[in-house]
This record gives C-alpha cells, structure tokens and sequence, in this order.
C-alpha cells in the first residue's frame, strides 16, 4: 500500500478509526524499511459545536501538526433541496476535498480509516439503495494512477480497534452532524449486528464471500 518516497495524505475524521490508523502510520514510519511522510488533514463540514481545534490537541500528541479545512459542505448537503441524502453529498464533497488537497500538498495517496466492519457495511448498503453489487477495496486508483486511496484497516475488526483506541485513551468526540445515527449506514449496521449475535461466523463467511464470486451463479447485467 505504502511505497518508499510517498508523501501520504492521512484523513483523520474525529473517529477512533482514523485517529487509530494515523497513530498506527507514525509506529510503522519509525520501524518500516522504507522512507515515507505522513501528512495528516481534517476536513471540517461546518456544523457548529465542531471539534476541530480539540482534535488538532489529540493529533499533536503523537502526529505533529495537522491541516484543518474548514468547509460548508455539511451544511449544504442538510440543506433543503437535499433532504433525502444528505451523507451521500457531504461524503463526495469531502471526498472532492480530499482529492484537492493532496494535489495541493503533492501527496500521491490518501489512507482512509475503514475497516473490515465499513465493507462489509457498503456492500449492503449498494445491493439495497444502489441495486449494485460492490463495496470498498483496500487500494485503489484515481485520476489515471496520479492518486490512490488505500485503506489500511481494511481487514482489522472495528471491535478490536475500539479496544485498542481505548488503551491509547483516544476522547470520544461528539458528532455534531444531525444525521449522526440516522443515516443508511446505522440501519444495515443494526441489521448486521443483530444477525451476528446468531452466528459469530457470519462476519467472516461474508467478507470472505466478497472475494469468492461465483459469476456463473448471478444475473446478468441488465440494460
């Protein structure tokens, strides 16, 4: 995921994940047998009650400084001519973000903090909303290989980062979306979490099955 000389756009959200996968990132630069930079940014939505200077606190205690922009891309897609989705325009705007700013600061690749639990989470969420089959991958490119997003968590349990988030005393920062717990990811969430306590091999079976596609067993693609 990591090549020697990359400058490496960290995303840190506010969450235990990314907070954890940057602290992970700093570990790994110190010991790994290459060279590589970390620069670690916070895309603010815009809300009030943000958290963005506390979070700046927490980062520079094992991170150095961090980068803030300071957006309105929460608020534009709570607006009124958005109300039926507004975590998919606010998802794309920061993403659009993302991608300016590692332009800007010459990084080549972008780490974001999903986890095992986050893919499996958005291939539901695509069969049921999106009627496609699909989800995040571990690395991928953009822009004709200019850029690449990877996701270093992406077979880590979120179960398992929490744990350790809570061993490193990470704060729980409190969301000032007011779509927080309400969106599409919380209902499959929920429904995969009850289904879980039933079986505690269904987790696995399903991220193993993403990677076990018997194509000669699904419909065709229809027009």
């Amino acid at each position: 995921m990591i090549r020697h000389g990359d400058r490496l756009m960290v995303a840190v959200s506010g969450g235990k994940d990314s907070l954890f996968m940057l602290n992970a990132l700093e570990s790994f630069k110190k010991k790994a047998p290459i060279s590589f930079d970390l620069v670690p940014v916070y895309v603010d939505p815009g809300f009030d009650n943000g958290f963005a200077p506390d979070l700046e606190s927490v980062v520079s205690r094992f991170s150095g400084s961090m980068m803030v922009k300071y957006t309105d891309h929460g608020l534009r897609a709570h607006g009124p001519d958005n109300r039926k989705n507004p975590c998919f325009l606010c998802s794309r705007q920061r993403r659009k973000s993302l991608f300016e700013m590692a332009r800007d600061q010459g990084c080549t690749r972008i780490a974001l903090g999903h986890n095992k639990d986050d893919i499996i989470e958005t291939l539901f969420i695509n069969m049921f909303y999106s009627g496609r089959m699909g989800t995040m991958v571990p690395s991928q490119s953009f822009f004709n290989g200019n850029i690449t997003i990877i996701r270093p968590l992406a077979y880590v349990e979120k179960k398992d980062i929490t744990r350790l988030a809570k061993r490193l005393r990470f704060p729980d920062f409190i969301n000032p979306c007011p779509s927080d717990g309400q969106s599409k990811r919380s209902v499959v969430r929920d429904m995969l979490q009850e289904i879980y306590r039933d079986n505690h091999h269904i987790k696995g079976n399903i991220f193993r099955a993403m990677g076990n596609i018997e194509a000669d067993y699904l419909l065709k693609k229809s027009l």
